[in-house]
């Protein structure tokens, strides 16, 4: 008779390590934000230029990340998820400092496509979360702890990053007589970034377990060598510690195949030759719910990280404070402006829109999923981004600056509500349109492709925009040119469909096996007959290593 499954857990000892990894990619992407207008006109770029520069920029960066994004996906469908992520991670660090590094904006705009080329993460992790976190129950905390290291990543990124850019002038009686800083305003940043990258490097190697299947059951050095480490901290009695010298002790005495032996202390390789997987066909890749879940994903994208990238820009520019004698300004439509703060008032602002969205991604945002439905919250906060876009230019009509940057704080934790439902609804329900686990890894490469393109044309109208709207006396235009491609992308998602997932076939138990727990041991195997990540990890019984035949799993 079947016994009943005990309810799966989360894997936190990977998702942890997963974290740290991620943690260096915010804080290196949102900290040149407060800075860059200021770092574009300190290479001689006039005032009124700057916004179509800072869109340039971060086009840049986004249309690089475009081209790669497949790539980076095959790459971690080839050669393992683990791999992909360490050279990432070398590349994010090294590119940073490139950037802090530049004294031109020719140099400063090649360092930002670097990055942008050289930075497969995005896609290589939620895959990996996927992998890790089969079970549609588990998928909406699952899939938020990627968004929520971000939004800790955004609150320290600009916080610094405003507060360490141009030390010399900033701060004349510690770094005034440094001719480096002089030499390079914007490196410190970077450099400090750079470091979040080295700690990320090591954790990464020495601890993150490969979830790619036809790649996980191989021997990994790192994860050998990190185990080294670790044995001096483990108590005798360590139950894990036994029950993985309880596996090889199997291991070695289980019948793999006649004849065969495997020798203490080492792990099975692979039990027979892996069969060449044939590279996924496009009618795979493309289904009409992936189609729709793209589309949905790179408008979200376009909207949303060009308002972000807009905001500094315009809080940044200065105050038109003759309105009510310019013969330009006709109320409630023809006015510019923005608030003239600089880039530490800009940096504070974004670390306390970064405090709240932490707050909102953790505490709040995986038990409304679970209740209500991915999919029902997608469609509850799409509305919203069109109406913020909207409302936004008229902060700059408030009387005094306090009033401003309150005014438009309250409008920002409206979007950031809506922005940290959005993205892991769209990621959980792009995962479980996916047809197979085996094209899982490429299909978020295209979902970065495809998004990268949409992050690059965004901040690149959202620039072209704000510059028209300045010349011509409309600092709406760039705003409700947003709001439109809000609207827009609004529409695509009443025809997504909330799938099932991977994990549907799960929960049906064999006569045959013992009961399945949660993840209770992170270095054990957890694939299931099919060869697919299973619900649930293996326990502590030794029949539980064997399948229905005595041959191990």
């Amino acid at each position: 008779m079947a016994k009943a499954r005990k309810p799966a857990k989360l894997p936190v000892q990977q998702l942890l390590i997963l974290s740290i990894c991620r943690f260096a990619e915010p804080v290196a992407y949102s900290s040149v934000f407060p800075y860059l207008p200021e770092m574009i006109e300190s290479f001689g770029v006039p005032k009124s230029d700057v916004s179509k520069w800072a869109g340039i920029c971060s086009a840049a960066y986004s249309l690089s990340q475009a081209t790669t994004g497949i790539l980076w996906g095959r790459a971690s469908d080839k050669f393992g998820r683990k791999p992909a992520i360490i050279c990432a991670m070398l590349c994010i660090m090294s590119t940073s400092l490139l950037f802090g590094f530049s004294r031109s904006l020719a140099s400063a705009i090649i360092a930002r496509s670097l990055a942008g080329a050289s930075n497969g993460n995005m896609a290589t992790m939620k895959t990996t979360v996927a992998e890790m976190v089969p079970q549609k129950e588990l998928q909406p905390r699952a899939f938020s702890l990627m968004p929520l290291v971000w939004t800790i990543g955004s609150i320290f990124g600009p916080a610094f990053g405003g507060a360490l850019a141009n030390p010399a002038e900033k701060y004349p009686k510690v770094f005034g007589q440094s001719h480096f800083l002089h030499k390079f305003p914007f490196a410190l940043p970077n450099v400090v970034a750079s470091v979040f990258s080295l700690v990320g490097l090591p954790v990464g190697a020495l601890f993150l377990e490969e979830t790619l299947e036809r790649k996980k059951h191989r021997r990994d050095y790192g994860r050998a060598l990190g185990q080294l480490f670790l044995r001096p901290f483990r108590k005798k009695g360590n139950k894990r510690w036994a029950f993985e010298e309880q596996r090889k002790s199997l291991l070695k005495h289980s019948p793999v195949s006649p004849g065969s032996t495997i020798d203490d202390g080492d792990e099975p390789e692979e039990t027979a030759k892996a069969v060449p997987v044939a590279p996924p066909t496009y009618r795979k890749l493309f289904s009409y719910q992936s189609n729709m879940n793209l589309l949905t994903y790179a408008l979200l994208a376009l909207h949303s990280i060009a308002y972000d990238q807009l905001l500094p820009i315009f809080m940044h520019y200065p105050r038109q404070t003759d309105r009510s004698s310019s013969s330009c300004v006709h109320l409630p439509f023809k006015f510019t402006g923005g608030f003239g703060i600089n880039s530490g008032r800009i940096g504070l602002l974004f670390m306390l829109y970064g405090i709240v969205g932490m707050f909102i991604q953790f505490l709040i945002f995986p038990p409304l999923a679970r209740r209500r439905g991915v999919l029902n919250c997608l469609k509850m906060v799409v509305p919203m981004f069109p109406l913020v876009y909207v409302i936004t230019p008229f902060t700059a009509l408030l009387p005094t600056p306090a009033a401003q940057q309150s005014g438009l704080f309250a409008i920002m934790l409206i979007k950031c509500w809506a922005v940290i439902f959005a993205f892991p609804c769209t990621n959980i329900l792009l995962t479980n349109s996916a047809t197979s686990h085996q094209i899982l890894g490429t299909l978020n490469g295209i979902a970065l492709s495809i998004s990268a393109l949409g992050r690059a044309a965004g901040p690149a109208i959202g620039g072209w925009t704000f510059t028209i709207g300045v010349n011509f006396g409309y600092g709406i235009l760039p705003w409700w040119t947003l709001a439109a491609f809000a609207a827009l992308a609004a529409l695509p998602v009443w025809w997504l469909v909330e799938k099932e997932g991977f994990d549907s076939a799960a929960g049906i138990d064999d006569e045959d096996d013992d009961e399945a727990v949660g993840n209770e041991h992170p270095f054990a195997p957890e694939d299931d007959m099919e060869g697919r990540p299973s619900a649930s990890i293996i326990n502590d019984e030794p029949s539980a290593l064997l399948n229905q035949d005595g041959c191990i799993r």
